[in-house]
């Protein structure tokens, strides 16, 4: 069993780099996760007790004090720290300047969805999965 500190990778390609006790998260550690994200916590027998999600773009998750998309404040944390555009020039995601879509294709999230071959690819075209 794994013991002590080392890292593990998920069959997804989420990386766990921390403490590991009889092949289990335990004690200080965080997953890495492929969109750039990761997820700081105290573990006890692989179950996190306190942690902190931060986003890819630095944005920290705080369930407490929550203020982004909350339905007061509606701006994409882009145009939080870089203010608004102009008036006809809308930010429609987080993303600016936002992904190009495909032609006759559909942002699902993780990549494209084909509906004429019925694929999903990433972001770099490369398949992911059928629909």
């Amino acid at each position: 069993r794994m013991e002590g500190r080392g890292s593990y990778t998920l069959p997804t390609g989420t990386e766990y780099r921390g403490a590991l006790r009889d092949g289990a998260f335990d004690g200080e550690g965080e997953l890495l996760f492929p969109d750039g994200g990761r997820y700081r916590a105290v573990w006890h027998r692989g179950v996190p007790a306190q942690g902190k999600y931060t986003f890819a773009d630095g944005l920290e998750y705080d369930d407490k004090k929550w203020h982004y998309c909350d339905g007061y404040d509606r701006r994409f944390y882009t145009e939080i720290c870089s203010g608004l555009k102009p008036a006809g020039i809308s930010q429609f995601t987080n993303l600016d300047p936002p992904r190009k879509i495909p032609e006759g294709c559909y942002d699902c999230g993780d990549g494209f969805y084909n509906p004429g071959t019925r694929v999903i690819v990433d972001y770099k075209l490369r398949f992911l999965r059928n629909a």
